[in-house]
């Protein structure tokens, strides 16, 4: 790397310190240790975005409780599929730490639950319980209308309740509570190259031997660095460096930007009340990342609680963004898209109306029905980052996370948000396949990846 002069190539350029390239930083590292891999990050630390605790909801999704992924209660692949996944992330974590390459310290163990109420939810929610118990990864979840029994889950949620009201909820045991933010620092610390921070990267092109040029500023000085191939996992921003690097394979997407704010207790004598996350049902128009929860956080050990979200609105793609961002997406190719993707979501906008409109009273009121004897004073509201809401080629507004790998498989970037960081191993997985054929036939069998194959 250098400063407008002559680029020292790597093998693997990873722009984004967030998750998804610290996965990918760190399975490198131990397949091809003698690789040189650079990690280019805008900001001043790593895991700033999408990764930080306090932008991340933590669940470590795992289809347990988000009901979002289930609207139809008859239909249990996407749930089964999102554990699957997961799984398969836990299973690396945990070699890595049992060969002592990661410290424990980034999950706790927390159950998942759902709490509905009312009879139509009651009856959707039995449902799906009915559907996901034949699932092998949901055996261990429980059903109750008892609201004895859902006290003992979760008493903030029941103490002071109208006996009147219908409730129902959902339990697994076997839930997590993942910061991200530790994860991906100590992910970071396996990679073997460099970390560079402080560099924003503006632009991607293609050099005359096939690889790419990353050039940008790191304050007033400009950079650039030469790799073989190129991974962006820079969140919002990786639309606009896929657009910039001319690759035909994102023609016609494009990204609908929504932010979200919290509700967050810290006081230790409310939080050790509560050992669960709380899912309920989203409302009508909400994008598919607000479902409405009340949450169990361990950040930095301590116990919080955070209830959300709250949509927010604002033209950046990143929480450190230019209010700019948005519109230097919106190209020829894409605009029809966009225009469908609002045109055909009416009650989104009209949620995100109301949710902009709402008092800190009426807010308040949505907290009180999942925890009835919550008192403002003890609550402050904290914003929780930018998401890019992919919007497919047909106006399409998608849920998830998409890999776009270039037709030579040099570059490629990821699009889209939830639950994208608790898939960051199965994705990169995917990339390292694509990228690498050939050494993936060998790289399978090897200690560091034998657990994973299939």
């Amino acid at each position: 790397m250098t400063t407008d002069g002559h680029c020292t190539p790597v093998d693997v350029a990873l722009i984004g310190g967030g998750i998804m390239s610290a996965t990918l930083g760190a399975m490198l590292a131990l397949l091809q240790p003698h690789w040189r891999v650079t990690v280019i990050e805008r900001a001043d630390a790593l895991a700033t975005e999408s990764s930080h605790p306090w932008n991340n909801a933590g669940t470590g999704h795992s289809g347990y409780c988000e009901l979002n992924y289930m609207p139809d209660p008859a239909d249990g692949a996407t749930p089964a599929a999102v554990a699957a996944q997961f799984a398969l992330s836990r299973r690396w974590w945990a070699h890595l730490v049992e060969t002592g390459l990661l410290d424990p310290g980034f999950v706790t163990t927390t159950p998942h639950m759902d709490v509905v109420f009312g009879d139509r939810d009651i009856a959707y929610l039995r449902r799906r319980f009915d559907t996901l118990r034949a699932v092998p990864a949901f055996a261990g979840m429980r059903y109750s209308q008892d609201p004895t029994v859902i006290a003992g889950w979760a008493p903030l949620v029941m103490a002071g309740r109208d006996p009147s009201q219908r409730v129902a909820a959902t339990w697994h045991p076997a839930g997590t509570d993942i910061d991200f933010g530790v994860l991906t620092r100590q992910l970071t610390r396996l990679i073997t190259g460099d970390t560079l921070l402080g560099h924003e990267a503006r632009t991607v092109t293609r050099t005359p031997n096939g690889g790419w040029r990353i050039a940008g500023r790191c304050g007033r000085q400009r950079f650039e660095l030469d790799a073989d191939r190129v991974f962006i996992g820079a969140g919002g921003h990786t639309l606009t460096l896929l657009q910039r690097a001319g690759l035909p394979e994102i023609r016609g997407y494009g990204v609908l930007p929504v932010g979200a704010a919290f509700l967050r207790c810290s006081d230790q004598e409310i939080a050790a009340q509560h050992h669960a996350k709380v899912y309920g049902q989203a409302s009508l128009g909400a994008p598919p990342m607000s479902v409405p929860h009340l949450d169990r956080r361990v950040v930095d050990g301590d116990a919080h609680l955070m209830f959300g979200p709250y949509a927010t609105f604002s033209t950046r793609l990143l929480t450190n963004g230019r209010v700019t961002d948005f519109f230097g997406t919106v190209r020829p190719h894409n605009a029809r898209a966009l225009i469908r993707a609002i045109s055909g979501n009416r009650d989104l906008l009209g949620y995100l109306i109301g949710q902009l409109l709402a008092s800190r009273g009426r807010r308040f009121e949505q907290l009180r029905r999942y925890y009835p004897h919550a008192d403002p004073r003890d609550w402050e509201w904290i914003t929780a980052g930018q998401r890019a809401q992919l919007i497919a080629p047909n106006g399409e507004l998608r849920t998830g996370t998409e890999l776009v790998v270039s037709a030579d498989g040099t570059i490629a970037g990821l699009l889209g948000a939830s639950p994208g960081a608790s898939t960051a191993v199965p994705i990169m997985i995917d990339l390292l396949r694509r990228w690498f054929p050939a050494e993936w036939s060998s790289w399978r069998h090897r200690a560091e990846f034998g657990l994973l194959a299939s």
